[in-house]
């Protein structure tokens, strides 16, 4: 089902790319458009998981770095009976955890130091079985994907703002366009 709505979100953000390009350049507009939306989501499926990773600086760990989690990830996902994924840790004091990947079988979980030095083992457990139910539930990819599109969107606010053209007259909205677009469009 999560694959489904996968499709339908990526479907309704490559139409809405098509509509702000064809606002901003008409009908050239609208096919580049749908060209960088065609890239945005592939590259989306293949590396967003990889980029959430290095924006956070996060490490991979394994039982010789960080024994304690690591066995502790290995024996949640054996309950949760999905394959191990790959485990990170992030140098950051605030407490936080995630979840990321295309599939099951291409997981990684992450939390921040402020977190492992916060909680105890059993919090810790929870924590960690909520991240991994995303990946048992299939919604790192929905959301990986989605923070990657919002991105992109905001990319295209950017192209609007300085090349939108007000006095351009294939845009019908002229300038009111452009400010629409800024306003809907997500803030990194």
């Amino acid at each position: 089902m999560n694959m489904f709505r996968t499709a339908i979100l990526m479907a309704f953000l490559t139409g809405l790319f098509i509509a702000i390009g064809y606002l901003i350049g008409g009908q050239t507009g609208m096919v580049i458009a749908f060209l960088f939306a065609a890239g945005t989501n592939l590259f989306a499926y293949w590396n967003s998981d990889k980029m959430v990773l290095r924006m956070y600086r996060a490490q991979e760990v394994d039982e010789q770095s960080a024994p304690e989690f690591v066995h502790l990830i290995r024996r949640l996902a054996e309950n949760a009976q999905i394959p191990m994924p790959k485990v990170y840790i992030a140098e950051n004091p605030q407490p936080n955890a995630f979840a990321t990947g295309r599939d099951p079988q291409h997981a990684a979980v992450c939390a921040t130091t402020g977190l492992l030095e916060r909680l105890s083992y059993e919090e810790l457990a929870g924590v960690m079985a909520h991240e991994l139910a995303h990946v048992k539930n299939r919604d790192t990819l929905i959301m990986t994907i989605t923070a990657t599109l919002a991105g992109a969107i905001s990319m295209l606010a950017n192209f609007a703002f300085f090349f939108g053209g007000g006095n351009d007259r294939r845009n019908p909205l002229g300038p009111l366009g452009a400010i629409l677009i800024m306003i809907v469009a997500p803030k990194n």
